[in-house]
């Protein structure tokens, strides 16, 4: 029998059942023992579960136990990292992965070490880019639970992303993380449950895979003050040697190539040996959303506009920017699968994340700002290769609007005067006729405005003026929100005037006609049906008709997993849809369709199927298309008022799929129509995306984390927009076999409110790879921002400024950042073939770097230009200087 190596560990859910503050108290009662038990039996090992999170939470309660934390890290008997959290891989970036890793490793190195093991002992499923990315940060092992195939039949396998690199990777077979839980749950017994273990592992073990494992722990489990003792006594009992070792020194002992293993390619979403436990994906959709925003405004708009246009103050805001955004992205935290109290702070937090990048926008952006006319905007342009577009703008017009016509005292009016604001505006100007004191006021003003200036006024007409009482009239100059269309070089910043009033600026090239209930701009057809979907006709002859219509059915299930009732009621036709004409014009043009349903309020868990009682509901979809654009933009609303139900958009496809692609991590991953299943849950077919999924000829462009699926013939995508559930784990699930947790209430899932889904549609002529889906996901998810112009009304505008442009075929831009005297780049071959990117900029050297920032080979730059080969699916990062 091989040798067993026990690693007592504890796995930390951060905030889970209960919000984070309850957890870390009992947080800090479990370090607190365990500190003191390791320090007085120095043959003590421990693990802290790969993430850092467990010990910053402890120090800031503890700051004095810091020089007790390093003093072990140091001697190599406490394990911790690599991960600042354990993230959950699917409903977070792959940049946001890449910044944990990053943190995770800084962090425990100023503790002493890091554990050089990509240690994923309990997310839903892994990412098909996490070999990749760990081996790019320089880890060369992983460690994982669920999610593993039926084709794994051994602890060790070659975990492979699609651009190659494999990663070696040990299987937490027979029981998972807490094989060896219950090893020491009764002193009479340890020989007994040594053996037991050791015969129970034995079968999945390689030759040459190194000895047995055995994970001495479970959920915010403590340490056995007396294993040492009594594990020696049972190696003597059994002749099967134990010792007690972290993690990080288990995996010292195995080679770190995988050469000789088992290949296992991409992601890891298996039902076969353990739950998956997918309904996380879509159950309280507002926080995938508000994570979607919040990456966003940080990874796209504030890093990229401080690395190009910054001065250095704003790098604290983005690190805190960042440290919240981690922090939510825990496998309890951004899932959903919480408590409603867990689920409450986590959307606060990527609230202050999204507020966080907002402000570096904005610091930056009104410094740019103060040279452009406040009759015009500026634009920025979040991608990395020139953009033309449309930008809506606040244009003001002439004539009036009456806002207030009061009699008043002259000194209660001037009170509501706060400088040059007033009702919401800025006072353009004043005069005083008679009794009659009129301000006009705007969004704007170049008046330099002095209240006193009227106080003097009323005074040389009335000594009593206070107490006077005046006729006060509030005249608002109209305004007009306005396409306007606009030309931005890559990563750069330009100005835009709206047109005057009546007039038509030069016609941009496929510009937007409406009438009869379509619109068209040459490039895309949409024409909106009697039943308020949408028939999609593309230039290259694509058709596809029935998009958008909606079905409700009932979900008797829980956070973790979506349960159809046994005797379902699905509410797919409307009882009546109303269609109007929204505003039009060359640039932009849109319809509104109301449908009206009645949904069942809830689920009849007695009978296993819907209440007989309805709630009307009025779904508002609207449909938009702008010049030159190869999508249509669509949004849905709806007040939610009732209770255990799924809503799903179904589109049906131009033709028959075998298979989806889903972009995520780093990846556009293929899917086929159904998943492995064998682990005690039944399998789904629904999956999450991130940025887009496709199939069969059409695009769904998504705005936030989305689950989707595509019909077992093939023939639809059907996109859950609502899952509403109302406990964290049922005890009798139809689709799972055991609790995923305990059976708490969760009102806060059912998400009983407006709910609003942003998404576009594309439908494409070939495959994915040979349309404008890369490109258009990148447009629709990353609008041109735009911010008022700070500088004198009137003035010329200011030459466009360029920034940094990335070009080549397939090649997915996903940071821009800057790194001390570095600007750092980072893209993915996401065509899934060798490319080439371009990279063009004010810069005269570049290198290459890994994930961490640590730099590599010197990398020739002519004239401006960097030429980067890139392989198919490679993550490359480069830095450039001057």
């Amino acid at each position: 029998m091989r040798d067993l190596v026990i690693v007592p560990h504890t796995h930390w859910d951060r905030e889970w059942y209960l919000p984070f503050q309850r957890f870390r108290l009992q947080l800090v009662g479990l370090l607190d023992e365990l500190l003191e038990t390791m320090e007085n039996d120095e043959r003590h090992r421990f693990t802290l579960d790969g993430q850092l999170a467990a010990v910053d939470d402890y120090l800031e309660v503890r700051p004095e136990a810091r020089e007790r934390v390093v003093e072990l890290v140091k001697a190599g008997r406490l394990a911790i990292g690599p991960w600042d959290i354990l993230m959950d891989e699917f409903l977070c970036s792959g940049e946001q992965i890449v910044r944990n890793l990053e943190r995770g490793i800084r962090r425990s190195e100023e503790l002493g070490g890091v554990m050089p093991v990509g240690y994923l002992p309990d997310m839903f499923g892994h990412i098909a880019q996490m070999p990749q990315i760990l081996s790019r940060a320089g880890l060369h092992h992983a460690c994982v639970n669920r999610g593993v195939p039926t084709s794994v039949t051994t602890d060790s396998f070659a975990w492979t992303s699609p651009d190659g690199t494999a990663v070696r990777t040990r299987y937490l077979a027979a029981g998972g993380y807490g094989n060896a839980a219950g090893l020491l749950a009764d002193p009479d017994s340890d020989a007994e449950r040594v053996t037991e273990l050791a015969k129970r592992m034995d079968p999945w073990t390689l030759p040459g895979s190194g000895p047995l494992l055995g994970m001495l722990g479970s959920d915010h489990t403590a340490p056995v003050p007396e294993a040492p003792d009594r594990l020696a006594t049972a190696t003597a009992e059994t002749g099967i040697t134990t010792r007690l070792e972290t993690l990080a020194a288990f995996f010292a002992e195995l080679p770190d190539t995988p050469e000789g293993l088992p290949a296992v390619h991409g992601e890891l979403r298996s039902h076969a040996r353990t739950n998956l436990l997918p309904g996380v994906n879509s159950v309280r959709p507002q926080l995938k959303q508000a994570m979607s925003h919040a990456e966003r405004a940080v990874e796209r708009y504030a890093e990229p506009l401080a690395a190009l246009f910054g001065d250095g103050t704003e790098q604290r805001f983005l690190d805190m920017a960042w440290q919240r955004l981690i922090a939510v992205s825990g496998h309890d935290s951004v899932t959903g699968c919480g408590c409603d109290e867990t689920a409450v702070q986590v959307g606060a937090r990527m609230a202050e994340a999204e507020q966080l990048g907002q402000a570096v926008c904005d610091m930056i952006g009104r410094r740019l700002a103060a040279d452009v006319p406040r009759d015009a905007v500026l634009v920025f342009n979040p991608s990395p290769f020139p953009r033309s577009g449309v930008v809506f703008a606040t244009a003001e017009r002439p004539g009036g609007t009456v806002l207030a016509d009061d009699r008043i005292a002259g000194a209660v009016a001037l009170a509501r005067v706060h400088g040059t604001e007033l009702y919401g505006k800025h006072i353009t100007a004043w005069e005083l006729d008679g009794d009659t004191l009129t301000f006009q006021v705007a969004r704007h003003t170049t008046l330099a405005f002095d209240v006193a200036e009227v106080r003097d006024a009323l005074a040389a007409r009335d000594e009593r003026w206070q107490h006077t009482e005046l006729r006060v009239r509030i005249v608002a100059l109209p305004e007009e929100t306005v396409p306007v269309w606009v030309d931005v070089p890559a990563l750069g910043h330009t100005a835009v005037r709206p047109p005057e009033a009546g007039t038509v600026a030069e016609l941009p090239p496929h510009d937007v006609r409406a009438g009869g209930r379509a619109l068209d701009n040459g490039l895309l057809r949409v024409e909106v049906a009697a039943d308020g979907t949408l028939t999609l006709i593309g230039t290259d002859g694509v058709r596809t008709t029935g998009v958008g219509a909606l079905e409700d059915g009932g979900d008797l299930g829980d956070t973790y997993n979506y349960a159809p009732p046994a005797a379902d009621v699905l509410v797919r036709e409307p009882e009546q849809v109303r269609v109007t004409a929204g505003p039009a014009s060359p640039l932009a043009a849109s319809y509104t369709v109301e449908r009206d349903y009645h949904w069942p309020m809830a689920g009849d868990f007695a009978t296993g199927g819907r209440s007989a009682r309805t709630e009307p509901v009025t779904v508002t979809t609207r449909v938009e298309l702008r010049a030159a654009e190869k999508f249509a933009r669509v949004s849905v609303e709806f007040d939610n008022r009732c209770d255990d139900h799924r809503l799903r958009m179904r589109m049906p496809l131009p033709r028959r799929a075998e298979s989806s692609f889903a972009e995520g991590q780093f990846a556009v991953v293929e899917r086929g129509l159904s998943a492995e299943g064998g682990g005690g849950e039944q399998p789904v077919s629904t999956f999450p995306a991130a940025g887009f999924v496709a199939a069969g000829g059409l695009a769904v462009l998504l705005e936030e984390y989305s689950e989707y699926e595509l019909t077992e013939d093939g023939g639809e995508l059907a996109l859950t927009l609502l899952r509403s559930v109302g406990y964290l784990s049922r005890n009798r699930h139809v689709n799972r076999d055991e609790p995923a947790g305990p059976q708490v209430p969760t009102p806060g899932a059912q998400v009983r409110g407006l709910r609003t889904v942003s998404l576009a549609l594309a439908p494409y002529a070939d495959g994915w790879q040979d349309g404008d889906v890369l490109r258009s996901a990148e447009e629709f998810r990353h609008g041109l921002y735009t911010l008022e112009g700070r500088g004198p009304r009137g003035d010329e505008l200011p030459e466009p400024r360029h920034g940094l442009a990335v070009t080549g075929e397939g090649v997915a831009l996903t940071a821009v950042r800057q790194r001390e005297e570095w600007t750092e780049v980072r893209v993915v071959a996401e065509g899934g073939a060798d490319t080439e990117a371009r990279v063009e900029g004010g810069f005269t050297r570049a290198r290459r770097a890994d994930l961490l920032g640590r730099p590599g080979e010197e990398l020739t730059v002519t004239d401006g230009v960097l030429t980067l080969p890139v392989g198919a699916w490679e993550i490359a990062t480069v830095q450039l200087g001057r």
